[in-house]
Parts: structure tokens; C-alpha cells; sequence
């Protein structure tokens, strides 16, 4: 699969290749292989055919056919294709998507199935037993957390958070990051300064990452960090000027001129944290807990890898979740039922299970939280700061008129020229300001 180096889909990638452990040990040996549901696998002839647009590794597809007695067929995630099909009424069965960006965005177009009907009377998906993250699957209409469930989380982090190498902190003789008290996002960057290594003029061990789901939302976490908004009340428009987003567009200016870490302007080769973390060519990856499970896989690096709280751009403390990546269920779905029996494997099921086991993140359903790993001492302390940090959950209300990776895109299309020609914070905000709001102006006609 080719993908662009930005870095909002570095991140997904990223994502997606962990859910190839998710499922089960037992399933690591068929995760790559890719059934269009032919046939095989232990689905009934003649039964039901799910069709699924999701990543390769999401779940191993012959283990689905055979616990669910039905064929799954397999679409590769793709926006374009996705919102083709919707537009023509013949949508997959199941689509992934991001609860935290997604769900107001096909919420607010009507394109996605109540589901609290099918939770009301399952006994693997109790209501009670749902994490508070899955309230980002909600919208009312006009806000999210309220309402109507739209989709399910398979799993969460709070992705400001970041893990860091101790033996790279010891050789720079720096201190190691607190395991409560949060850095503040200007001694953050110090160290990305002082952790990262050039050769001839070029970066051969970064200091850092912030950009690993793209720019636009840990933005606006800086900017409610600081006390401010990105957008405004209504989710119509967004105000890079005010002073605690130009806060953090300074900050975010900063850490790309310095070119301590990927950035748009500079995005990393490797396309993901993991490999280059791995390597030891990164000091501090701006990841959540999920990146235990690919820590996991490699016990030199376990032993010397740490997490540590979100950083804070101001004096009001958040930690919030970019992502709680999961499944939703379009209006136009020909296979309800089915579609909810592949719910309640995948989320409550042994692939639930397993993902929680390997440590991919926290697990959305509250019984399966004592499934979290604590037997490495990297486990036992990333258990433990993650736990803290609960407290400090925080949501940030997208808006319903514009995709993530629109916006996304306007930051890599202004940002490189900026740096390049110096331009000012105020300037790029405007910039900014200019193209996104009107990006949200036509999302907000479409939608009347």
C-alpha cells in the first residue's frame, strides 16, 4: 500500500499495522493474508457477504468468516471511494474512521446508522460497559458527546502524550521527563533541541515528534492548553489570530524552523514513528500508550522506552484523544444485522481482547481494562503514568463542515513556503485563516 509522507497518514498507518497484532497470538501467522470473500475461511455457502472498508490488518479476515459463519469482503480505506459510494447510495457495510474527527462530519450529512437501537439489546456491547471515549461517536446535530451512538472505538490514547529513550537522555545528560508533572510545550522543545544529532547539516537522530496525527489537532490542543479555541463556538470557523492560537502557531513555526523532528516541511522517510524510534533515530515520539504494543516487539528498546504526560502550552491541563479510531455503519448499509454481529466480535470478542492484552491502547470497554500488560517494567510504568493522566482526558469539538485531512492539507500547503520565505506568525495565520474558513464556508452551504 503507497501512501503520502505526511504525516496525519503516517500516524494511520501506523494504527493500522498495530491491528495486526490485535486480534489473538493465535492469529499472527494469517494477519497479511487478504480474503475477498470468495469463499474458504469457514463462511457457509450462500451466507451473507459483509463488505468492510478498513486497512489490510485490521482484523484477520479468514479468523472473521469463520467466527461469524459469513463472507467478509475487503475494500481498502479510501476517502475518495468511500465518499463516491456513499453519494450513489451502495456504501460498504462497515467503514473505519475516527470517532474524534469523522463522526460529526457524516453525522451532520445524515450518512450514518443510529446505533443505539442494536446496543440497547446486546449482551457483548452493554451501554454501561462503554468507556466515556466512545461519547466522540455521538452528535446531536449540533455538538459532539450528545446524542445518537454513530460508531465505536476499538481502542484509545490520549496522543499528546510521548515516549521517550532514557539511554538518549542519559548520553545527552539530560534529566528524564517527570512521570506526573507535564512539561510545558517550551521545555518540550528545548530538549527536541538538545536530543537531536546532525551530520553535515543534515538530521540523523531526531529530537522529537508532534506531527505523528498530522498538525491540526495537536494545534488545537496547544490552543486549548493555553485557554483559547481554534474554532469557534458554532464549528464554523476557525481564528488562528486570536492570542492563544498564535501561541501555539508560533510554537508550531518554531519546532518546524528548527528542524529537530518531521514536519510538512521535512517529513520523516521512514512515513512512521515506530522504525525510526526503533533505530534510535528518535529521542521523544509524540505518541500515546498504543505505542507500547509496537515497544513490545522489540525487548532492547522496551527496556530503555518511557511515557510521559502531554505537555502544556498554558496553565489549563488537557490531554486530549486525536483519534478513537473505530468502525461506524452507513444509513445506506444493506446488511444491518450482520454488520452488528461483526460489532460485537471485533469490539467485545477475542480480537477486543487480544488488542488490550498486546497493549494497542486502552481498551473502550471498562471490563477489559485489567487485560492492560504490567509485566515489563516499561509496562508497569507506562501503566501507571497512563493511569494519572485518565484524570486529565479532555474532548475537543471538531467541526461537522470540514474533514481533518482537509484541514490537514492547508496547513502542508502554507506552512513549507512560509519557512521558507520568513514569513510571520500573524501572516500564515491570516493565510490560514483565509483558506480553511473557506473550506468550512462551503462545507456549511452543503450542509444548509
Amino acid at each position: 500500500m503507497s501512501l503520502p509522507t505526511s504525516a496525519s497518514l503516517d500516524r494511520r498507518r501506523f494504527l493500522t499495522l498495530s491491528g495486526a497484532a490485535l486480534g489473538t497470538a493465535a492469529l499472527s501467522g494469517c494477519a497479511t493474508s487478504v480474503d475477498d470473500g470468495s469463499g474458504g475461511g469457514g463462511a457457509k455457502s450462500g451466507s451473507t457477504t459483509l463488505t468492510v472498508m478498513c486497512e489490510k490488518d485490521d482484523f484477520d479476515i479468514k479468523a472473521a468468516q469463520q467466527a461469524l459463519g459469513m463472507k467478509i469482503r475487503f475494500l481498502q480505506n479510501d476517502s475518495a471511494k468511500l465518499n463516491a459510494l456513499l453519494a450513489a447510495k451502495t456504501p460498504p457495510d462497515i467503514v473505519r474512521g475516527s470517532g474524534a474527527t469523522d463522526a460529526p462530519y457524516f453525522a451532520a450529512r445524515k450518512l450514518m446508522t443510529d446505533l443505539d437501537p442494536y446496543f440497547a439489546k446486546s449482551t457483548a456491547l452493554k451501554p454501561s460497559d462503554l468507556d466515556p471515549v466512545n461519547d466522540l461517536w455521538r452528535y446531536d446535530g449540533s455538538k459532539q458527546g450528545a446524542g445518537p451512538r454513530y460508531g465505536m472505538a476499538k481502542d484509545f490514547s490520549q496522543d499528546q502524550m510521548f515516549w521517550y529513550r532514557t539511554d538518549m537522555f542519559e548520553a545527552a545528560k539530560l534529566d528524564l521527563p517527570s512521570e506526573t508533572e507535564p512539561l510545558s510545550f517550551e521545555e518540550w522543545l528545548d530538549l527536541g533541541k538538545r536530543l537531536v544529532k546532525r551530520r553535515l547539516g543534515k538530521v540523523k537522530v531526531y529530537g522529537m515528534n508532534v506531527t505523528a496525527l498530522g498538525s491540526f489537532s495537536p494545534l488545537m490542543s496547544m490552543t486549548a492548553s493555553a485557554g483559547g479555541s481554534l474554532f469557534a463556538e458554532d464549528l464554523a470557523s476557525v481564528d488562528f489570530s486570536s492570542p492563544e492560537a498564535l501561541k501555539a502557531l508560533r510554537w508550531y513555526l518554531d519546532y518546524t524552523k528548527a528542524d529537530i523532528g518531521p514536519s510538512v516541511v521535512n517529513p520523516n522517510p521512514d512515513g512512521w514513528d515506530w522504525p525510526t524510534f526503533q533505530a534510535g533515530r528518535m529521542a521523544m515520539a509524540g505518541d500515546g500508550y498504543w505505542f507500547g504494543g509496537a515497544i513490545a516487539g522489540d525487548p532492547k528498546v522496551a527496556a530503555v522506552s518511557r511515557l510521559a504526560p502531554a505537555p502544556q502550552l498554558g496553565s489549563r491541563r488537557i490531554s486530549p484523544c486525536f483519534g478513537a479510531t473505530g468502525f461506524w455503519m452507513p444509513k445506506e448499509s444493506k446488511n444491518k444485522d450482520a454488520a452488528w454481529k461483526f460489532f460485537e466480535w471485533y469490539f467485545g470478542g477475542e480480537p477486543a481482547q487480544g488488542r488490550a492484552a498486546g497493549g494497542w491502547g486502552i481498551p473502550t470497554l471498562t471490563s477489559l481494562r485489567a487485560k492492560m500488560p504490567q509485566d515489563k517494567p516499561y509496562q508497569k510504568q507506562a501503566f501507571k503514568v497512563q493511569e494519572q493522566e485518565l484524570a486529565h482526558f479532555s474532548v475537543l469539538s471538531f467541526t461537522p463542515y470540514a474533514q481533518r485531512d482537509a484541514l490537514d492539507g492547508v496547513i502542508s500547503k502554507v506552512v513549507p513556503g512560509a519557512v521558507r520565505s520568513g514569513s510571520s506568525a500573524g501572516k500564515v495565520a491570516d493565510e490560514l485563516n483565509k483558506q480553511m474558513n473557506d473550506l468550512l464556508a462551503q462545507g456549511k452551504d452543503v450542509l444548509g
